[in-house]
């Protein structure tokens, strides 16, 4: 058996946790594979909607098992919060939701590092959403990163402390005031919850499913033009979201993938910084925005809107290697006379059909 992969094409919001919730019952197992609580996947029914930020979006449905994979990055208090809003609907989540040990985790100072980096930027600030994710990656990268396996560990509080320290003596390069101390009581009841939940080697685990012949549906989050590596750095963020990312993110071999489902609007969204060669900042975009309800699950922030880029799909399917389209949103385009679509890009008086190394290189949009 081959695991499938659905991730975002554009710049997250695309509305992949929905299409996630319409599938699972195709699906043994929804495994998220990388990201943090700076994704926001929303579900609705019974008139109730829920965002969840890092447990994968298949929790609501009674059989499925739903992994946390190596890849993702978990704050404790979030996933608390996360957790206890669920079980208020009757949801129990301690049997069918597993997570890796080898799962980073973000500390209090780590969310103080990326508030106070952000803030030393100033206008060339990148629009992060605040939650410690960077400075989380930027740790396990560097080999220093405390790990979900370590929270079972007897030295757990000596690996704490020695990060923690290590934190510290980074904020001190900044000119920002801040209290960890106040933040932890709230950290360390999040990791009890933690401690709640089997704690697997979800590489063997997601293996042993796959070989035993159990569906599994990789959850991506954010999107393909926010990847590290191939999105519009440095605007990005900082994990592997292209489906490249489910093989690192869960421990699973390319060859043990199989389609690849790309989810996308049928326009454009971004939120923060960064360039976007179809935003529109007039009234259209505002239409868009307010039929669209474009405003972030997980910030609140309002999406800036634009057409559809067919030069960064494009893109996007190839890296990826799409083999089913999916199309998002497309109602909210109802009732406009014109719509348009990019084609291609203006760079440097010259017309491209390809993603130019600097999106910043991109002197307009070209339209049919």
């Amino acid at each position: 058996m081959k695991a499938d992969v659905l991730l975002g094409l554009q710049w997250g919001d695309e509305g992949k946790g929905k299409i996630v919730d319409v599938l699972t019952p195709k699906y043994d197992v929804i495994a998220r594979f990388q990201g943090g609580p700076n994704a926001g996947h929303s579900l609705e029914f019974n008139s109730i909607r829920h965002v969840l930020h890092t447990i994968p979006s298949g929790i609501f449905h009674e059989k499925q098992i739903n992994i946390i994979g190596n890849g993702v990055v978990i704050d404790p208090v979030i996933f608390k919060k996360e957790t206890d809003s669920i079980f208020r609907l009757g949801v129990n989540l301690v049997p069918k939701l597993l997570i890796s040990k080898k799962a980073h985790l973000i500390l209090p100072s780590h969310r103080i590092l990326d508030a106070a980096s952000e803030a030393s930027k100033g206008i060339t600030k990148i629009g992060s959403t605040l939650k410690g994710i960077g400075p989380t990656y930027m740790d396990k990268t560097g080999r220093n990163g405390l790990r979900v396996g370590d929270i079972i560990s007897p030295d757990f509080m000596k690996k704490y402390s020695h990060l923690k320290q290590k934190h510290i003596d980074l904020l001190r390069l900044y000119s920002y005031t801040y209290n960890i101390e106040e933040q932890e009581k709230e950290w360390f009841d999040g990791i009890d919850e933690l401690r709640k939940y089997k704690i697997i080697d979800s590489e063997y685990e997601i293996n042993h499913l796959l070989s035993a012949g159990r569906k599994v549906l990789a959850e991506g989050a954010q999107g393909t033009m926010l990847d590290i590596d191939f999105g519009s750095y440095p605007y990005v963020t900082s994990s592997n979201t292209i489906s490249a990312g489910a093989c690192t993110g869960l421990g699973i071999a390319p060859g043990r993938t199989g389609e690849v489902f790309g989810v996308f609007k049928a326009y454009c969204t971004r939120v923060g910084s960064g360039p976007f060669p179809t935003e529109l900042n007039d009234e259209t975009g505002t239409i868009l925005r307010e039929k669209g309800h474009e405003y972030g699950a997980t910030t609140g922030r309002p999406r800036r809107c634009g057409w559809l880029d067919l030069v960064a799909l494009k893109y996007s399917i190839m890296i990826n290697g799409v083999s089913q389209l999916i199309m998002t949103k497309a109602d909210v385009l109802s009732g406009f006379d014109i719509v348009k679509v990019c084609t291609g890009y203006k760079c440097n008086g010259h017309i491209t059909e390809k993603l130019p190394y600097d999106l910043n290189e991109v002197d307009s949009a070209e339209y049919a």
